[in-house]
This record gives C-alpha cells, sequence and structure tokens, in this order.
C-alpha cells in the first residue's frame, strides 16, 4: 500500500469520530474561527478538505457552495450533513494537488484545519489560487508553528508520529507562500500561543 493510500484508509476510519474530536478542538482551541471564516464567503465558493461538512451551516445564505475532499469516509458524512441540513452543495471527491476545476472559477476558495494534512501544501495553494477569480479572495484558518520554541519543539516531536501515521504536520506556515501566488494579505490573525493563523488573502 502507498503512503498516499494508507493516509487515505486512515482519514476514512477517522471520518467516525473526526467530529466529536472537532468539536472538542474548536471549543478549547479554535474559537469561533469557523464562523469567522465561512462567514466572510461570497458568490460562489469552493470549500478545499471539507471533510465532514462541519462549516457546511455557517456560510451565509446565497453563496453557491461547493466542497471537495479526498477521503469517502469524510465525503459520505458530509452528505449526510447536507442533506439533513437542506443546504445545497456539490460535494466531489477529489485531490487538492489538482482541483477539477477552470481557472477563475470562484469567488472565493476556503480552507479549514485542511492544508495540515494534504502532502504538498504548496501545490495545494497553487492550485488555490489559479481556481480564484481575480479580485477573489482565499480564506484560511488552521494550527501552524507556534511562535513559542518549547511548543514548537513538542510540534516537532508529535510530527514524528503524526506524518508518517496520517501525514498531518504541525510546522507549516502558509503566510510564507502566499505573496508567490498573486495574492496579497488583507488580515492575518495568530493567537494561543502562535498556534492557529487566521488569514486572507486577494488575487
Amino acid at each position: 500500500m502507498t503512503r498516499t493510500a494508507r493516509w487515505n484508509r486512515y482519514w476514512d476510519s477517522k471520518s467516525r469520530n473526526y467530529d466529536r474530536e472537532m468539536q472538542f478542538l474548536d471549543r478549547k482551541l479554535f474559537g469561533d474561527s469557523r464562523a469567522w471564516a465561512c462567514g466572510q464567503a461570497t458568490g460562489e465558493v469552493l470549500e478545499v478538505a471539507v471533510g465532514t461538512g462541519l462549516n457546511l451551516p455557517l456560510y451565509p445564505d446565497g453563496v453557491t457552495l461547493t466542497g471537495i475532499d479526498l477521503s469517502d469516509g469524510m465525503l459520505a458524512i458530509a452528505r449526510d450533513r447536507a442533506e439533513r441540513l437542506g443546504h445545497p452543495v456539490t460535494l466531489k471527491q477529489a485531490d487538492a494537488h489538482d482541483l477539477p476545476f477552470e481557472a477563475d472559477s470562484f469567488d472565493t476558495v476556503v480552507c479549514t484545519l485542511g492544508l495540515c494534512a494534504i502532502p504538498d501544501d504548496g501545490k495545494a495553494l497553487r492550485e488555490m489560487a489559479r481556481v480564484l477569480r481575480p479580485g477573489g479572495r482565499l480564506i484560511l484558518l488552521d494550527h501552524i508553528a507556534s511562535s513559542s520554541r518549547v511548543v514548537r519543539g513538542l510540534q516537532w516531536l508529535t510530527e514524528k508520529v503524526t506524518v508518517p501515521m496520517a501525514g498531518e504536520h504541525f510546522l507549516r506556515r502558509p503566510l510564507g507562500k502566499i505573496g508567490d501566488l498573486g495574492l496579497t494579505v488583507e488580515r492575518r490573525e495568530r493567537f494561543k500561543l502562535g498556534l492557529v493563523e487566521r488569514l486572507v488573502a486577494r488575487k
């Protein structure tokens, strides 16, 4: 089994407990960050790494929403959630490294807590920028390398387990890759010892 296939199998199995784990982390670490990210989406919206669809009820009325994820297990739960909510959304299995959309297709691209587990985050960000229309916004939320040296050391140790097991990274900084994509950072916030970053950039 290839490493990517093993990671996909891991996330498929993890989908059963994902909501419970993330709801705990949202309360303790991320706060209102999901609502912050989704509340700024306008027009035609793409959510990359939509997961189980935890963000679905947080989008404003009037947006046209498409969500992609690589995990069948995650998407099955997202489809059930969308049906229960009566929330219109197009959900597709797709790879963030090679988004199945034409350039300049979306007004907003959202990725919350997904870049940490995408193998090549730089390539995924390039794809997100490609499918954004001129004037469109990229909205990111993720856990990143802490501003505390002690915490970064713990993150480094944690990655020794999480990267081989699930491809999950803790020391990434998406901000450093935004400037090369033709995007201008309009807003950036860090909190919880610099562990959490919220970012808005415009094409």
